[in-house]
């Protein structure tokens, strides 16, 4: 299944600076690690973002945001962002900051 390759530069470039971070697919699409831990990704043509407890929950009353399953289980706070709510540089880096602002507090995974 093919990914918005668009999308995942623009992540790719909001990230560059970013020590620790690889991408992987996954889900069929990108994904994005920060210290090992699933940070964003995209999924057809969709940002994916790992929110904090509550946060994810919250999200899902915002414009665009649903939620993130591709199993047939929701994937807790995960939000799937449709692509009208990140056609703007400064909504995407705002989904990045948000999950990097949970992601970052989680102890970092070694690599196998």
């Amino acid at each position: 299944m093919a990914f918005d390759e668009s999308l995942a530069a623009r992540i790719r470039d909001a990230l560059t600076r970013r020590r620790n971070v690889e991408e992987r697919k996954m889900f069929g699409g990108i994904c994005f690690f920060l210290n090992g831990n699933l940070l964003v990704g995209v999924w057809k043509d969709s940002l994916i973002a790992r929110l904090g407890p509550g946060e994810g929950e919250a999200a899902l009353r915002e414009p665009h945001a649903k939620v993130f399953d591709v199993t047939g289980r929701p994937m807790k706070n995960w939000v799937m962002v449709e692509p009208e709510g990140v056609e703007e540089d400064n909504q995407l880096r705002e989904w990045i900051r948000r999950a990097e602002e949970f992601v970052g507090t989680l102890p970092a995974k070694r690599k196998q």
